[in-house]
């Protein structure tokens, strides 16, 4: 027994020694917990950039100032770090347990975004990455670095160039096996691996994804308005949201899936197996009132460990002002009248707002 055991292990020795760096490196990333991992030259094509100029020339981009200050190194990964020779592109997948869109039918809750009703996933993602990377680097004595949403990266173009899958008409990555629910990270390296073939676009004639969309963000199919998406208006736009928008955007305070939600290529994506980024039972349709009532200790205890986190409190009541005022439920009014006097301008401006909406006889609930 003994020397069968030795030679096997011989056997698996030189097995392993064929394999290719790039399937040791497959392998050990979806041993690692990677549902999908790829790799690609590191440079973008001209349509890549060609799409990126022409978002930020439009101004499309709105107040997300970074993704102009450092466009050349968005574009070309090189001229980020010179030495890299390959990108090796891992996602993970968050597909729900249940209908994410589901909240909207419930307007005294909030609905946040699938993936920020768990765990941050940057956490998770980079100590995955930091892991792979480590494999690469003393394995192959290569040099790396890891990204994952931090750096001048253009993820979803480098996933598409890995054979991840594809860029659907949302402008987001669409996989034939986890749809649209999936985190992007990525590893630089100096190695030389040869590239995955690209995805062929499977979205047809399917516009599902731009009917849907409650602010018309979508001015053409593969381009994105991003200051008429509720994404951008709830999580970086730092202002008062502008009136003819706050209207369409529902109860949405923290994201909005819908345009992935209805995408049809998730009824064949599998619930996500990493429990950490799993829904919170708290934040799946939280109580808006319950919401408003947080002070800055109080919002930075709820949201410990969750990317809501970033945004802080006061961007975040305003976005709850915003659905508060959207309810028609005169219940809320009290919660809306006390913070119209709120330290913060914007969520004191946007309380206001809610207080008069609600009181509009139109909105008022007739009596039966």
């Amino acid at each position: 027994m003994i020397a069968q055991a030795g030679q096997g292990n011989v056997a698996a020795r030189e097995s392993a020694q064929n394999l290719r760096p790039r399937d040791l490196i497959r392998d050990r990333a979806l041993s690692l917990g990677f549902d999908a991992v790829g790799f690609c030259e590191a440079r973008l094509g001209p349509e890549a950039r060609e799409r990126l100029t022409a978002f930020l020339d439009a101004g499309l981009h709105g107040d997300m100032g970074w993704l102009a200050s450092r466009a050349e190194q968005r574009a070309h990964p090189r001229a980020l770090w010179g030495e890299a020779r390959t990108v090796i592109a891992l996602a993970l997948s968050y597909a729900p347990p249940d209908d994410p869109l589901a909240p909207l039918a419930l307007p005294d809750r909030g609905t946040i975004s699938t993936y920020a009703r768990g765990r941050d996933y940057h956490d998770l993602m980079k100590g995955k990455l930091k892991h792979l990377a480590a494999f690469v680097a003393s394995r192959f004595m290569a040099g790396v670095k890891v990204f994952v949403d931090t750096a001048p990266v253009m993820e979803k173009p480098l996933a598409e160039a890995a054979g991840l899958g594809w860029t659907g008409k949302h402008t987001n990555l669409v996989s034939r096996k986890h749809g649209s629910w999936l985190f992007l990270g990525e590893i630089y390296t100096t190695l030389d691996i040869p590239p995955d073939p690209p995805h062929e676009n499977r979205c047809g004639t399917c516009t599902s994804c731009l009917a849907v969309c409650p602010t018309d963000a979508f001015p053409a199919p593969y381009r994105l308005d991003a200051t008429r998406c509720i994404s951008y208006l709830t999580i970086e736009h730092k202002g008062p949201i502008p009136h003819e928008l706050r209207p369409l955007m529902g109860n949405r305070i923290y994201g909005c899936d819908d345009c992935l939600a209805v995408c049809p290529w998730n009824r064949f994506a599998n619930v996500t197996a990493h429990e950490a980024l799993r829904p919170r039972d708290d934040l799946t349709a939280p109580r808006l009132a319950e919401l408003a009532a947080l002070d800055d200790t109080g919002f930075r205890r709820k949201f410990s460990g969750s990317p809501i986190k970033r945004i802080g409190r006061d961007r975040f009541v305003r976005n709850v002002m915003n659905a508060i005022g959207n309810s028609a439920d005169p219940s809320l009014l009290p919660v809306a009248q006390r913070l119209a006097e709120d330290p913060n301008p914007v969520v004191a401006e946007a309380a206001r707002w809610a207080a008069e909406r609600l009181n509009e006889p139109s909105r008022r609930p007739t009596a039966r």
